[in-house]
């Protein structure tokens, strides 16, 4: 296998450039990291290890003194205000696209857009040119492997304009199969969206030839750059890409705000996404005509201090050296592959012969949910993250409910993945010593639980008395595994579509009833492949099942689980299916309350 880099093969470069140590050159990454304020923290005790980088990197203290320094100094609406701070303020938001130009190599600063990040690019690119070009009997290529944010806009416009989504597949390692797609491009194609790095396997695709045979049949072709902009150097110019799309706060900058790139004769073609103010040449009543490309697509005031944040990210990160962070980077993801590899028990999801950025597994033996593993993990101050990434259809291909997702950035080490395999190895170990057993009953009849207290406040009472006997989290983690252990089985009768409780992170099934002997009365059980899943359900189970609809719509939860100390520890939403959970069993509820 063959970790994308500069330099394939050869020893980890130095890191060097403007913003590192005065001091000398070093083979580690020691002066970069200082520069991260978050990554000196405790997380539960432990010195933080930060491997969630393909979902947000960090911010380096360039980016935060630059945002400091906009809304210290310059804070003002850009263009057409007559005053100083206005134009210190335009001239740093037109500076920042000036920067991004160059970070791609584009010809022309008209052809950046900046917008909200690059979920906002593809929807615009969506909603406009495809909008002109995609039409009845038509058909938009995708991968198998795309996330969400770069299949549901090209689905969804297929849809509206009775066009047809096409999607090309994939091997078991994770990579294209390239021919295949170049065959799907037919005289009906009228678009081509892939991922340039899948953001759940690492897997560099071999967009330039993807390009190319685009081209050839006269077919434009956006390249979803997200996870790629980070770690792989970009020439729009050279990649002859007709859009290309990428996130700030990926690439060291701020949350909300990304770039389009658009070819500008494209851009010139396309109609506005949205209406307003500075995007407006000349307004009346009877029409209206609008500038020419970035602004067009700029509608409203922008985020002028984000654009200055992403500008100082991306300089921070040419001045670190872009060929120099990728081998370092290659090295610690080859490293990471290989002490993966080595523990029993777990298995990488995806080989592809490149990568770049991440690597994914599965723990097989025992069998453990992601959000188990990337719970215990978070317990040891590691951070991962744990689901499908947002990308079922990829997981549904390689016949996985989700993946545990360590992803790299140029501060990380190499003690950071020795953290991370041991903490796996010891996970993987523990969870064998006290194996919990998934095996389901094949009995009819359900055990559903009855009230284990006169009154839902003495049942929230007893429990509270519990959690507040416990110590830290990782205490908190493992009674809830036991109350989960000691809840009534779901019989498999039961695990069905119907009952299902769609979460990101893990498999949870819900049946509810009106106790047979009365009106209102609510019982129900629940199961889900994760073990911490599984103990949020008892706990549930343990306040509200056996008691009136009514009391259970009046009980504060979320006090509760405050009062707990789950709240802070705890997701409530779609990540874990909790929230989809209460939902669920407050419509249940509701539904008998009213009857």
């Amino acid at each position: 296998m063959t970790i994308v880099s500069a330099a394939v093969g050869q020893a980890a470069p130095v890191l060097s450039g403007s913003h590192l140590d005065p001091g000398g050159p070093t083979t580690t990454p020691a002066p970069v990291r200082a520069l991260f304020p978050a990554l000196r923290q405790n997380v539960n005790g432990k010195p933080l290890v930060y491997l969630d980088n393909a979902a947000s990197t960090q911010k380096p203290r360039a980016v935060i003194d630059a945002l400091v320094r906009y809304y210290e100094a310059d804070n003002a609406n850009v263009h057409r205000g007559a005053h100083a701070l206005s134009d210190r303020a335009t001239a740093a938001y037109e500076k920042a696209r000036e920067t991004a130009r160059r970070f791609l190599n584009a010809r022309r600063t008209e052809e950046i857009v900046f917008v909200r990040g690059a979920t906002e690019a593809i929807n615009l690119v969506a909603q406009t040119f495809g909008r002109q070009h995609v039409g009845p009997g038509d058909e938009v290529l995708v991968t198998e492997m795309e996330h969400h944010a770069n299949l549901v806009p090209w689905q969804q416009l297929c849809r509206e304009q009775g066009a047809r989504l096409v999607v090309a597949p994939i091997t078991d390692k994770g990579e294209l199969k390239l021919d295949v797609l170049e065959s799907l491009i037919t005289p009906r194609t009228k678009f081509v969206a892939v991922s340039h790095v899948s953001n759940a396997l690492g897997t560099v695709n071999p967009i330039k030839r993807v390009i190319e045979a685009a081209h050839r049949r006269g077919v434009p072709v956006l390249i979803d750059g997200a996870q790629a902009a980070p770690h792989v150097p970009i020439d729009v110019q050279e990649l002859g890409c007709d859009f290309y799309v990428f996130s700030g706060h990926k690439v060291y900058g701020p949350m909300g705000i990304g770039v389009l790139y658009g070819r500008l004769d494209v851009l010139e073609s396309m109609p506005p996404w949205q209406h307003g103010g500075d995007m407006v040449d000349t307004v009346g009543f009877d029409a209206t005509t609008f500038s020419g490309p970035p602004y067009r697509f700029e509608a409203g005031t922008p985020n002028v201090s984000g654009a200055v944040g992403l500008a100082a990210a991306l300089e921070f990160l040419e001045g670190v050296g872009r060929r120099a962070a990728a081998d370092h980077e290659a090295t610690l993801l080859d490293l990471a592959v290989r002490r993966l590899s080595e523990i029993p028990g777990v298995r990488l999801v995806g080989e592809p012969g490149h990568r770049a950025g991440v690597v994914s597994f599965a723990v097989d033996d025992p069998p453990m949910s992601p959000l188990d593993v990337s719970a215990r993990l978070d317990a040891e101050g590691i951070a991962v993250r744990a689901g499908n990434h947002c990308c079922q259809p990829l997981m549904g291909r390689l016949g996985v409910s989700g993946t545990v997702r360590a992803s790299f950035a140029i501060y990380n080490d190499a003690a950071d993945v020795e953290r991370l395999a041991a903490a796996v190895r010891s996970i993987v170990g523990e969870a064998e010593a006290g194996r919990r057993s998934t095996d389901h009953n094949d009995e009819t009849a359900a055990d559903y639980p009855g009230p284990s207290a006169p009154t839902i406040e003495t049942a929230a009472a007893s429990l509270l008395d519990e959690f507040n006997g416990l110590g830290d989290w990782a205490e908190r983690y493992e009674f809830l595994i036991e109350l989960g252990r000691k809840a009534p089985a779901l019989p498999d009768v039961l695990r069905t579509e119907a009952n299902r409780v769609r979460g990101c992170q893990s498999i949870v099934h819900l049946a509810a009833r009106v106790r047979p002997d009365t009106r209102d009365t609510v019982e129900f059980l629940a199961d889900s492949d994760s073990e911490l899943v599984a103990g949020l359900l008892a706990l549930l189970q343990e306040l509200f099942s056996g008691h009136r609809a009514a009391d259970v719509l009046a009980f504060d939860l979320a006090g509760f689980l405050d009062k707990a100390g789950l709240a802070s520890n705890l997701t409530t939403g779609r990540r874990n299916g909790l929230a989809e959970m209460i939902k669920r069993l407050r419509a249940f509820a509701t539904d008998v309350s009213s009857a």
